[in-house]
């Protein structure tokens, strides 16, 4: 970093993408888009560990007004929330499937998530299958791929910046309250 910068670190530092799959797979106005438009998340792999990263995602979500349905195959309950075993399984829509788990239950995954209707799937950092979310985007869905969801919340609606990371959007507009929370 030059002198003067205060920033932490560079969102862009996340991902092991190429530029050209970035375009396809991390583009900022389809990421905003899911966000404004997803009201109830199905995330699966959610884990009932408060050290996980799924847990930690999760409880964030929740808190900011999102609707949050784990999908463990352990089942019982995670913050409050019934679990299912699959996403096959859960008897409401599904706007966006967030997934923490590794990439090789990923076509698996994007079949159920096809077959449920759901409008988008996301990968969690370092999950990428790139035959899966072909599959997906060919069946309509929006797709997301090795991006955090919180990352991303925080960085549209203005809170990422506080933690010291570049979120390169520059405004002098205050946070875009147009997301959920």
């Amino acid at each position: 970093m030059g002198s003067g910068s205060s920033t932490v670190c560079a969102i862009n530092l996340n991902t092991v993408l190429t530029p050209e799959q970035q375009a396809l797979y991390q583009d900022s106005d389809c990421i905003r888009d899911i966000l404004a438009r997803a009201r109830n998340i199905a995330i699966v792999g959610l884990s009932s560990d408060r050290q996980k990263a799924s847990y930690f995602v999760a409880t964030y979500l929740k808190r900011e007004g999102y609707r949050i349905i784990p999908v463990n195959p352990r089942g019982g309950t995670i913050l409050g929330e019934t679990v299912y075993p699959d996403l096959k399984s859960i008897p409401e829509k599904i706007d966006l499937v967030d997934v923490f788990r590794p990439a090789a239950e990923l076509p698996d995954i994007v079949e159920q998530a096809i077959a449920i209707g759901a409008k988008a799937i996301w990968t969690q950092l370092r999950i990428i299958d790139f035959e899966a979310a072909e599959a997906a985007r060919a069946a309509g869905l929006s797709v997301v791929m090795d991006k955090c969801v919180k990352m991303e919340h925080g960085r549209f609606n203005g809170s990422l910046h506080w933690a010291g990371m570049n979120t390169e959007i520059i405004t002098a507009r205050r946070a875009n309250h147009s997301l959920p929370g």
